[in-house]
């Protein structure tokens, strides 16, 4: 049974570090582009940062780019969003979501949802003082 759980969310505060964790379950990873989404109340999915298969490329949003680094580690079947300098505009249901098909191409990722067929249930992530 395919399975991806996410852990490390909590509450931090403004400027403060968390690393989250994706593990799999019922499959290897490491064939498989990984997501990373998050969705405030009242918002829409927003696509944060994505790897490819072969690690060779990752792809950030805007709002995020030079504080979270996203990365995996095929031997643990995990992948992994470390999550620097957060700000109260980070806060949200953080997941994470595999791509076989964009897995295929190795050295591509996407950050729209609807690249990845398989997700966990996500980590709450809150940043507040």
């Amino acid at each position: 049974q395919v399975q991806l759980v996410e852990s490390g969310g909590g509450l931090e505060q403004p400027g403060g570090s968390l690393r989250l964790s994706c593990a799999a379950s019922g499959f290897t990873l490491e064939s498989y582009a990984i997501g990373w989404f998050r969705q405030a109340p009242g918002k829409e999915r927003e696509g944060v940062a994505c790897i490819s298969s072969s690690d060779a490329n990752t792809y950030y949003a805007d709002s995020v780019k030079g504080r979270f680094t996203v990365s995996r580690d095929n031997s643990k079947n995990v992948g992994y969003l470390q999550m620097n300098s957060l700000k109260p505009e980070d806060t949200a249901l953080y997941y994470c979501a595999t791509s076989w098909n964009w897995g295929a191409m190795k050295s591509m990722c996407v950050l729209a949802s609807s690249g990845y067929a398989d997700w966990g249930q996500g980590t709450q992530v809150t940043v507040s003082s």
